[in-house]
Order: structure tokens, then sequence, then C-alpha cells
């Protein structure tokens, strides 16, 4: 097996969202926000090489969107997923299997683009099989009003229309070494890949822990629909991570790509530096 870090680029989001209820004073130190109180958010995917398998965690934002959309995240460092890819040695039809951890537009609008006429919409893998969870299909294609916005149906139902999608049960190994983890806290059924790597478990956390700076339980985005039991949910993780030697690994992160979890004489859990694998 063989890992490879993906980044597709910054967006802005407001650090307030971003952090919840900790105050800005506090969160402002870890990641600063502009004049507008928005923060730079990294948009960063993995790619495994899995025996014959080639597996995508993750698309980013993609590009099919208007101009007018995009102007509202002020994108920036940007790279087509085709081009970061190939910058690892790999083209888009060589990819097997693409995991979508859940269909938020900052995760899966990579995963379907233009067709040629630009007059619908195609997957942007088309040898690829495409893996979300059924109960967050369900919900993403009839979702609650806070989340309608970021359920973008240009950015997955193509997926359903091409045959190339198929779903993932919680608590199924996804492989050999690759087990799927589900959450709830944030949206419904959301996936968290964990990798077993080179003597190394790497957990995928999505938007359980977006960086380095939401390890502390209390740090809870307020996209999240159930805040609370994203606090439960972080702290069985945490528990853990920390017991485990797990590193985690951030997709929102703007400089930090992965860490471990430590404790702190007060018992909280804090980031810690991580001794890396090869090729991470």
């Amino acid at each position: 097996m063989q890992l490879h870090v993906i980044e597709t680029g910054l967006f802005k989001l407001d650090g307030g969202a971003m952090y919840g209820v900790v105050p800005k004073t506090i969160w402002n130190r870890q990641n600063p926000a502009d004049e507008n109180n928005l923060c730079n958010w990294a948009m960063r995917c993995l790619l495994i090489e899995s025996g014959d398998r080639l597996i995508l965690i993750d698309t980013g934002i993609g590009n099919k969107q208007s101009e007018k959309f995009f102007g509202f995240y002020y994108l920036s460092e940007t790279c087509p997923l085709e081009t970061a890819l190939r910058q690892k040695g790999y083209g888009m039809d060589e990819v097997t299997d693409v995991i979508l951890t859940h269909l938020h537009f900052d995760h899966c609008g990579g995963a379907v683009v233009w067709n040629q006429e630009r007059s619908g919409y195609r997957p942007a893998f088309p040898n690829a099989v495409y893996w979300s969870h059924a109960g967050h299909w369900a919900h993403a294609c009839d979702p609650n009003l806070r989340e309608k916005p970021s359920f973008l149906k240009e950015n997955f139902l193509p997926l359903q229309e091409s045959g190339q999608l198929r779903f993932v049960e919680s608590g199924l190994e996804f492989g050999p070494d690759i087990q799927i983890r589900t959450v709830n806290g944030h949206t419904v059924s959301m996936m968290c890949p964990k990798i077993r790597y080179k003597g190394e478990t790497l957990l995928y956390c999505a938007d359980l822990i977006p960086s380095a700076s939401h390890i502390p339980v209390n740090y809870v985005m307020g996209y999240d629909i159930e805040p609370l039991k994203t606090m439960q949910e972080k702290s069985a993780l945490l528990a853990d991570a920390q017991a485990n030697n797990w590193l985690l690994f951030y997709e929102h992160d703007p400089r930090t790509v992965m860490s471990r979890v430590l404790l702190n004489e007060k018992g909280a859990y804090h980031s810690g530096n991580a001794v890396l694998p090869e090729e991470l």
C-alpha cells in the first residue's frame, strides 16, 4: 500500500461558523481571520494505492459551478483534480474507487464534471465505483432546510444515473486494510475511513475533526446538525486515537496534514507532532 496526499486548493469560510461557540479571541490565534472574518481552509483528499486498486477519498469542490457561486468562497491555490493526480503519476481513468465521506459540495464537487457538450454531467472518473452510505445518500436527496444549500444535486445524482454508485455500510471492511467508521453529528452517516498503513493506523477525519485546531472536544462547527452528538463522537474517537497512537488526517487544515493526539496535564486532548509515514 502507498498513500498520496492530494491538495486541490484553499477556500474561505466564516471563522465563527467553523468554530461554533468558541470565542474569536481564542480561535483567531490558530487560524487568523481576514477583515471579513473569513479563514482559509484546505480541500485535501487522499489517494490510496492498494494492490490493483487506486482509491480516492473525497474530491474537493470541483470546477463546474458558476463564477458567482465560487465567488462566495474565495478559492486560491486551486489545483484541478486531474492535474493533482497527474502529478502523482496517475490519470483519471486509472482510479478504481472513490469514497465520498459525505455529499457536501466541498467534499464531492469534483466527483462529477460537465460532459463534452456542456449540456449535462458525467462522472469524473469513468472507470471508478463511487461509494457512499445509503443512509447519507437518502438524507442528501431529501435534506433538512439547514443543510440544503450544501447538497448540490448535480454533484452526486449523475453517479446514480451512470450506474457507478454503490453503498458501504457502517463497520464493514473496505478491502483488507480499510474500515469505515460512521458518525452522525456533522451530518447523517458521514464516513471516516480508517486505514492500516506500514504499521500505523490513519483515520481520515472528514468534518468530524476538520483541522488540528478542532481537536478540543467543544470545538464544534456551527454547520453540524447535532453538535452534542459531534462532541460524543469526537470524545470516543479521540480516546481511541490517543490510546492507540493513531494518526489523524485533516481534510481542511490549511497547514497541518495530520497529527497524533495527546493529553495534557488537565486531561484535555490536543494535537501532537506526528512522525509521518514515508511518502506523506
